[in-house]
């Protein structure tokens, strides 16, 4: 059987985090619910008008590319591409063609170790959003979204999978979010990806014919929809068929991918520069300005946080994935570091990464939004460290924090919750529960070793979590003697 190679490159549109529009002074508020609310003359493409260029899009831009290791132009403009649908009020686009803010750099894959080289990156405005009847007869539009930033990334068709093709994705996301141009959030639009496949022999110098899919919008279409088109193309080139250049689309209902319209060219769209905006200039110290803002990214977190707190390469990404968990634990293990200078960061990470993610889930309160600080879990994790309090008391001592925002020591305090190390004080209790639990005393004088936990486990309860288990096994052996 003949092998198939795969090459795919990525276009990526993120919506920009910035507090009016491209090119008017309307809110750029992509949780607006009520259509055509933050539109204006400008927008609506009503004649006569003029854009005006925001300036902090420029920034956002501009910083994006000096992350990803891109060449600034010094010297960029705006280009009008012109085509007509009803979500493009104007009846052209104001986009970049030849002249980009940015080309080249370089995103590297986290996993695999994987270089995947940028082409390009530019500006353009948002197009409107379309709503279309059940009936299927009419469809409504929104022009909320019309003239949105929106930054575009151009890779080189560097990949050869669709799991390399959504770890680019998912790792970008991370990027934006860092740098703190875009939430690039899915769900609202924010962040839409389009994927250009072909399929050749293997060791075929030559690419086969591309395809491309449009408008994806979570992660999971997107690996589907590659998977789909990637093994569709090779059928086609196995039964002897030819593959057509076209735009498809993704239909999740029916999990394949879609015929939408045969393939445009730069010379369909009419390109040329946009008269109504003067071309953009800079120097050295404007893009200085920018550079010297741009904070710690993904990648170089990490590979700090594995070094710096001794945690592994999966738990070093999870804080990574989740920045506002990632800035919680760092607050909290420098606040744990003044109660105890020899701490490391993995007894921190287990309670933060396992009770401190379940209470969110049990109360639908994210961490940001609940009244537990970092101070509070740093004595938490003091408290267990030094054995002042249990393990198992300490859980409920951070759901306290969580839910009412009082001090771990406030609490153990004033509920009497401090370890019971004092053997005169437990034995009573292991007596009072080897008397009640007879079968697994005798169990346990057999040789059973679970029986023993379960014994410590029966008194450890009984004292309301408070006692030392290693005390109580120690009277349950000697007692046993």
């Amino acid at each position: 059987m003949v092998a198939y190679k795969p090459t795919i490159g990525l276009e990526v549109h993120a919506g920009l985090k910035t507090r009016t529009k491209m090119f008017c002074g309307c809110a750029n508020d992509p949780s607006q619910l009520s259509p055509n609310v933050n539109v204006c003359p400008v927008c609506l493409g009503h004649p006569g008008t003029l854009p005006v260029v925001n300036r902090a899009a420029i920034d956002a831009a501009i910083k994006t590319g000096l992350a990803l290791n891109s060449s600034i132009s010094m010297f960029s403009k705006f280009d009008r591409k012109n085509y007509f649908y009803p979500d493009l009020p104007k009846g052209y686009q104001i986009s970049q063609y030849d002249q980009p803010l940015c080309t080249g750099g370089r995103v590297i894959l986290p996993k695999s170790g994987k270089t995947i080289r940028i082409t390009r990156i530019h500006l353009e405005e948002d197009a409107a959003r379309l709503a279309h009847a059940a009936d299927g007869q009419h469809s409504l539009v929104d022009f909320n979204r019309a003239g949105v930033p929106l930054m575009e990334l151009v890779t080189e068709p560097d990949f050869s999978s669709a799991e390399e093709v959504v770890e680019f994705a998912e790792e970008f996301q991370l990027i934006l979010r860092h740098l703190g141009v875009s939430d690039a959030d899915m769900e609202k639009g924010q962040l839409r990806l389009e994927a250009n496949i072909s399929v050749a022999k293997g060791g075929s110098e030559k690419l086969g014919t591309k395809v491309e899919i449009k408008n994806l919008n979570s992660f999971r279409s997107l690996e589907c929809a590659t998977m789909f088109e990637i093994d569709r193309q090779t059928a086609a080139l196995e039964n002897g068929q030819a593959v057509v250049q076209e735009t498809r689309g993704w239909d999740e209902g029916k999990q394949k991918t879609v015929p939408q319209r045969s393939k445009e060219s730069a010379h369909d769209y009419r390109y040329f520069p946009e008269p109504d905006l003067p071309p953009l200039v800079f120097d050295e110290a404007y893009i200085d300005e920018i550079r010297s803002s741009i904070v710690e990214l993904p990648e170089g977190r990490r590979a700090r946080l594995s070094v710096q707190y001794n945690l592994s390469a999966s738990q070093a990404d999870m804080l990574v994935r989740d920045l506002c968990l990632g800035d919680f634990f760092e607050e909290a293990a420098s606040e744990l570091k003044t109660l105890i200078p020899e701490s490391g960061g993995d007894l921190l990470f287990n309670y933060l990464s396992s009770d401190v993610k379940g209470l969110e889930t049990d109360r639908g309160i994210p961490l940001a939004q609940s009244k537990l600080t970092p101070a509070h879990l740093a004595q938490a994790v003091m408290m267990v460290a030094e054995g002042t309090v249990s393990s198992r008391v300490v859980k409920d001592v951070i759901a306290r924090s969580f839910d009412e925002g009082v001090s771990p020591a406030d609490v153990v305090e004033h509920e009497g919750l401090s370890k019971i190390s004092d053997e005169s004080v437990l034995l009573p209790i292991a007596q009072e529960v080897i008397d009640k639990n007879q079968e697994a005393w005798y169990s346990y004088k057999q040789g059973k070793e679970n029986a023993l936990q379960f014994l410590v486990g029966k008194v450890i309860a009984q004292s309301r979590g408070k006692a030392d288990p290693h005390i109580v096994q120690k009277i349950i052996r000697e007692y046993h003697k």
